[in-house]
């Protein structure tokens, strides 16, 4: 086995259990490890620290499989961790649709597996975890004998790994728009064109909340994507819904969505800058009962956190504007640099500023099967928050 040897001072959150390991905390390896290859963790008085996969192109040198000095990184492991996280979904009640594998919060640093009915989507975003597709892909056909499996692997991040970005089928090639049910409705989701994996499995839950504040209301939904909200929102008796967003393919899809649930008398969707519209908007002195805000990520980097701190602000202020008082605002972040409480720092700073009093119904995360390990700040990454304006 390869040797890696930390340095004497490490970072609390490797020894707490945080599976990453930057190239700083590395004393040394030993000669001829490959790129991708399993290494042996040790700190500076050898003692075991872990097992995981190596890469020198990194600046996370070592992501750690397993704590066990008696684990064996092997097919069988890979079998048995996703069967692992597959029992643990089920227990939660996530059986149909879920995210059956979290990356990191569920033992497998860089993999993602989300499950549509019979479908499977993943992404392996470190060369480590590419190298041991053929044996993910053999434990799902093992665990569910899927209709399908294919890999949206076509992300940025994977670069930085060295590895290239691609999609296709990692099975026999099948239909890649299918249809899911969730909370009662059903949705179109895109595999291969669609975000992602193909559909914003984490606020699943979420969707649920509004169902009594959209009663008899006229909502405004902005950065709608496939319009999940919206159509939520006629659902649970909203008189009008509008849903705004930029791209076309989304719009058309939300569509679509609300036709293949019966709801389009009742649900209008737009294509348009939502960040124009909301500040023209606000100057018209336009209002709705429900605003709701989902907006995609402002921030990858921390040299951008000051841009998408303002960003927030300031569409979560214009969105006050457009709410009646007495209405409520619902707004979402999905940028994980900036945590729970600066988010809703931000929303305070937003309500003063729009000189409105806010009241907060519900602040919530991700949906239970995008697990939260509390010393992996990275896991906890969705902001979810209705509050009435006033």
């Amino acid at each position: 086995m390869n040797n890696v040897i930390l340095k004497s001072r490490i970072s609390d959150r490797v020894l707490k259990g945080h599976p990453w390991i930057y190239n700083n905390e590395i004393a040394s390896v030993a000669k001829g490890t490959p790129d991708g290859g399993i290494v042996d963790v040790y700190n500076s008085k050898s003692n075991f620290i872990g097992r995981g996969y190596y890469n020198s192109k990194s600046q996370i040198e070592v992501r750690l499989l397993t704590r066990d000095i008696h684990e064996m990184i092997d097919d069988e492991f890979f079998y048995n961790r996703i069967l692992q996280c597959w029992n643990y979904k089920k227990k939660l009640g996530y059986i149909e649709n879920c995210r059956l594998v979290f990356g990191e919060a569920d033992g497998l640093p860089s993999l993602i597996i989300d499950k549509f009915n019979d479908y499977f989507v993943l992404q392996t975003m470190s060369l480590g975890m590419d190298l041991w597709k053929d044996a993910i892909v053999k434990a799902l056909n093992r665990i569910f004998s899927p209709k399908g499996i294919y890999e949206r692997n076509d992300v940025p991040v994977r670069e930085l790994e060295g590895l290239e970005q691609k999609k296709g089928f990692l099975s026999d090639p099948f239909p890649t728009e299918i249809i899911i049910n969730e909370n009662g409705l059903k949705f179109i989701v895109d595999i291969e064109n669609g975000q992602k994996t193909g559909y914003f499995l984490d606020q699943q839950d979420n969707r649920r909340e509004i169902k009594n504040i959209v009663k008899d209301a006229d909502v405004l939904e902005a950065f709608c994507y496939t319009g999940t909200f919206g159509v939520h929102a006629a659902h649970y008796g909203a008189k009008k819904v509008l849903g705004l967003d930029i791209s076309d393919f989304a719009v058309e899809t939300a569509r679509r969505n609300a036709e293949l649930n019966g709801l389009s008398d009742r649900c209008e969707f737009r294509t348009v800058n939502a960040f124009d519209v909301l500040k023209q908007w606000a100057k018209e002195d336009k209002k709705w009962d429900v605003v709701m805000l989902d907006p995609p990520a402002f921030t990858k980097t921390r040299a951008n956190i000051e841009k998408a701190i303002t960003g927030y602000k300031e569409i979560n202020l214009r969105a006050m504007k457009l709410v009646k008082s007495g209405g409520f605002l619902v707004t979402a972040s999905c940028t994980n640099l900036v945590p729970p409480d600066l988010f809703l720092d931000i929303i305070r700073m937003a309500a003063k500023d729009a000189k409105k009093q806010i009241r907060q119904v519900c602040f919530r995360t991700q949906a239970a099967d995008h697990p939260i390990v509390w010393h992996m700040d990275n896991t906890n990454y969705l902001k979810f928050l209705i509050v009435e304006v006033v």
